[in-house]
């Protein structure tokens, strides 16, 4: 199972070094990652495989995980990657479902990240 760790952070220099610092040095893979700042605070999604010890290692190096959620991890269908509409196609066929989406990035390997209200839910809409 994929985890999708929050992070909220000051915005200034070194803070995502930080964050790669400490999973890299607790032997953490970072599958995706997406990262916004707004009025100086900073707040970064990563993929993961193992939450908690992730969890644990960026607040031993004094980060502040401001949540973790299972995280529905796609491979994007061959024909659809780079094709014009198709974040929109798939979007609208979630949210006519009536599922929210919290967070969505793209992650390695040509994976789609989304963290929902719903996931299982979300996961049969596309089907």
């Amino acid at each position: 199972m994929s985890i999708d760790i929050e992070i909220v952070l000051d915005d200034r220099p070194g803070e995502l070094a930080r964050i790669g610092e400490a999973l890299g040095n607790a032997g953490i893979n970072i599958g995706g990652l997406a990262g916004f700042a707004f009025e100086g605070r900073g707040v970064v999604h990563v993929l993961v495989d193992d939450g908690e010890a992730a969890a644990s290692a960026l607040k031993s190096n004094g980060l502040t995980v401001g949540g973790q959620n299972e995280a529905l991890v796609m491979e994007l269908p061959t024909d659809a990657v780079d094709r014009p509409g198709e974040l929109g196609r798939m979007a609208r066929t979630v949210a006519d479902a009536g599922i929210n989406f919290t967070a969505v990035y793209l992650a390695t390997k040509n994976r789609a990240v989304a963290v929902t209200s719903d996931n299982e839910k979300a996961l049969a809409a596309l089907a």
